[in-house]
């Protein structure tokens, strides 16, 4: 299953002189309509709707369809009702100038001072009726699917160039977990035989020659020695190193079986951060250093891409 991006653009159109062309044709086409979709990330689904009044209707149709398809991101719709190619009204009906006349005279006869309707008031009102003759309905859920197909068709092309990024960037850390797994055994025998010197060093300073002071320089490197073995083990990062082979794996795998997988890839990038601090706070050495900066940047890398992932 492919892996969707949650950043898409769609748009569709049906009708209208845009659809038809230019000449008698698009005059005669009569009203088009034209839907676009756009969707960036989200921690949920946000469906935000910006449609003429025509349209406004057919929103619950609309959050029903997008929701089935849809399942994480911020999705704003907008559609439009165009007009005849010339941009010009039809001139109204008798009927309709009859009707008007009839309802300013009623509105008159109760507010004499009341202004008469002018040329442009008429062609207003009576173009807008012309624009709500007619179901737009069917053929505005039909051209949502087409727009929902394209856009799904984007996020879905989106999704395989981040999940190709995903990938590589797991191997780049894959090879620096193997470049670090030989330093973690010389490092913990460099701390203990460091301690050990020092603990050495300070027994030679306070100068002990008496047999007695013999016995009690035995016992105390004893303990120190444990003290040092103890001190290895805490900053020994193989439990680390492990880890984020284990968390490499869980991404490789929830990546390559696809679908709604964003928000766990988002929690297990966490996990490698975190075990990405911890080798660093760990590190004595200068080249683990490097390793786990290393790490910070290519996993910071794939958190802004991960949070584009549905």
């Amino acid at each position: 299953m492919p892996v969707y991006s949650m950043t898409g653009y769609a748009t569709a159109q049906l009708g209208g002189p845009a659809a038809t062309g230019s000449g008698e044709t698009a005059r005669e086409s009569g009203p088009g309509l034209g839907l676009e979709i756009r969707s960036v990330n989200s921690r949920f689904l946000d469906l935000v709707f910006k449609l003429p009044d025509e349209l406004r209707a057919n929103e619950p149709a609309l959050r029903e369809l997008l929701g089935t398809r849809l399942k994480r991101g911020k999705v704003e719709v907008r559609g439009w009702v165009e007009g005849r190619a010339d941009n010009l009204p039809r001139p109204p009906s008798a009927q309709d100038l009859q009707r008007l006349v009839s309802l300013q005279d009623s509105v008159r006869s109760w507010l004499p001072a009341a202004a008469p309707l002018s040329v442009a008031e008429v062609i207003q009102i009576t173009s807008r009726q012309q624009a709500h003759t007619g179901n737009l309905s069917e053929s505005l859920v039909q051209l949502a699917q087409t727009a929902l197909d394209g856009l799904v068709g984007a996020r879905e092309r989106e999704g395989k160039r981040l999940a190709t990024m995903l990938l590589d960037r797991i191997g780049q850390l894959r090879q620096l977990v193997k470049d670090a797994q030989p330093l973690v055994p010389q490092l913990v025998e460099q701390q203990r035989q460091r301690f050990l010197d020092r603990w050495n060093e300070a027994l030679s300073a306070g100068g002990a020659g008496a047999s007695n002071q013999a016995i009690a320089s035995d016992m105390a490197q004893d303990r120190a020695l444990t003290e040092a073995t103890a001190f290895a083990i805490r900053i020994d990062v193989a439990e680390e190193l492990t880890r984020l082979d284990s968390h490499l794996s869980e991404i490789e795998r929830l990546i390559k079986k696809g679908t709604e997988v964003g928000k766990r890839l988002d929690f297990l990038i966490q996990e490698l951060h975190r075990e990405a601090n911890t080798l660093g706070s760990k590190s004595s050495n200068l080249e683990l250093t490097r390793i786990s900066v290393d790490m910070k940047v290519l996993i910071e890398q794939m958190r802004e891409q991960v949070q584009n992932i549905e």
